[in-house]
């Protein structure tokens, strides 16, 4: 037999982590520039029970090139930034200009 099943028993049990406006307006920033020089095309925001996780896309049906996501630790109080890119963590910060600073930087060839 069938067991019902309450999903409002379930909901709000931890506190719900998002990008707050300062830290959107900085991912947004940076998606913007490389959306204008061809890079990258689309994005995705989700939310977890582990956090939040903006991620880029060079096309929409493609694995993301890079992840950045934001993870509550402790009690709450220590927010950290984890730049992934596919499963590889390239950079973990305490703040997001710090995780992005690893984006910011262009490749460059050397002879």
């Amino acid at each position: 037999m069938a067991e019902l099943y309450r999903f409002d028993e379930r909901r709000g049990k931890g506190k719900t982590t998002f990008f707050d406006r300062q830290e959107l307006g900085q991912l947004l920033n940076l998606y913007s520039r490389r959306v204008a020089s061809g890079e990258w095309r689309d994005y995705a925001i989700d939310q977890d029970s582990g956090g939040a996780t903006f991620s880029v896309f060079r096309h929409t049906l493609d694995s993301p090139l890079f992840s950045i996501a934001k993870r509550i630790a402790g009690r709450g109080r220590n927010k950290e930034y984890v730049v992934y890119s596919g499963r590889r963590q390239l950079k973990r910060a305490q703040t997001m200009s710090e995780a992005l600073a690893i984006l910011e930087k262009k490749p460059r060839v050397i002879s």
